[in-house]
């Protein structure tokens, strides 16, 4: 089984199709749901359906605010993945994080941030989020001359937002980029990013516009994306490529073809 943590907001989460079950931590109980249901689909809300699809297990999807190294244990997933949002970093509650914060401080599961997940490990790993009251969006750059203002993210007007294919170099090998060459063309769609590399964590790849777009941890299986590697279409297809491989160190996928899947 693959545990999604979802890093939508509790509103955006809870009216969501999909609730199987729960988990106890503690005295309450965690709110599961399923991968994508067909609604979710036609929203355009793809991503967790092709993991399901890519690899052949479930997927459990768990609301951020919920996780903790406990409520992971009870679900026991062969790897996790951290979704994007669009939420503001000011918007979110440090201490709805303290929990998401200890298991990327521990798991030994393999783990993928994607977007602001990825952001996410940079926030934990580069400060001690029970000290932090609030924690900041980090804009890549300012808009230049010509480049439109979309305005996507709140509270930041005339900075840059990636939206498109864009091209990345991979900095340096690892058995995540097998069947790769040394450039990649991969989804964004993000305004921050990490500003500085994380205690213990290696750089991966960069972009013209972001330096971080991928790191990984120095002993563990815990990567990062700021780029959306589920978010691959014909002829894009790197990002497909990285997740295949990310869940094949994982164990949940076999060193055999998955062509004939999504």
């Amino acid at each position: 089984m693959i545990l999604v943590i979802s890093m939508r907001n509790r509103k955006d989460y809870d009216q969501r199709d999909g609730a199987i079950g729960s988990v106890q931590r503690g005295a309450s109980s965690v709110r599961l749901r399923q991968s994508a249901t067909p609604r979710q689909v036609e929203r355009g809300e793809i991503g967790l359906r092709r993991v399901e699809q890519l690899t052949g297990h479930p997927v459990l999807v768990m609301h951020y605010a919920d996780t903790s190294p406990v409520t992971v244990s009870a679900v026991d997933p062969q790897a996790i993945i951290i979704t994007g949002s669009p939420d503001p970093w000011p918007t979110i509650r440090v201490s709805d994080l303290y929990g998401i914060n200890d298991l990327l401080h521990t798991t030994k599961i393999p783990l993928l941030g994607i977007c602001q997940g990825h952001q996410l490990i940079g926030h934990c790993f580069n400060r001690d989020l029970r000290k932090v009251r609030r924690l900041p969006d980090e804009p890549m750059r300012k808009c230049r001359p010509g480049e439109p203002d979309t305005g996507t993210v709140k509270g930041h007007p005339g900075y840059y937002y990636a939206d498109a294919f864009v091209e990345a170099s991979i900095l340096r090998a690892d058995p995540i980029f097998a069947g790769l060459g040394r450039l990649i063309r991969v989804r964004e769609s993000h305004r921050c990013e990490i500003k500085k590399l994380p205690r213990g964590f290696i750089p991966l790849v960069q972009s013209a516009d972001c330096t971080y777009e991928m790191i990984r941890h120095g002993v563990r299986l815990l990567y990062g994306t700021q780029f959306h590697a589920e978010r691959w279409e014909k002829p894009y297809m790197h990002g497909r490529t990285i997740l295949v491989n990310f869940f094949r160190l994982a164990g949940v996928l076999k060193a055999c073809s998955v062509e004939r899947r999504v």
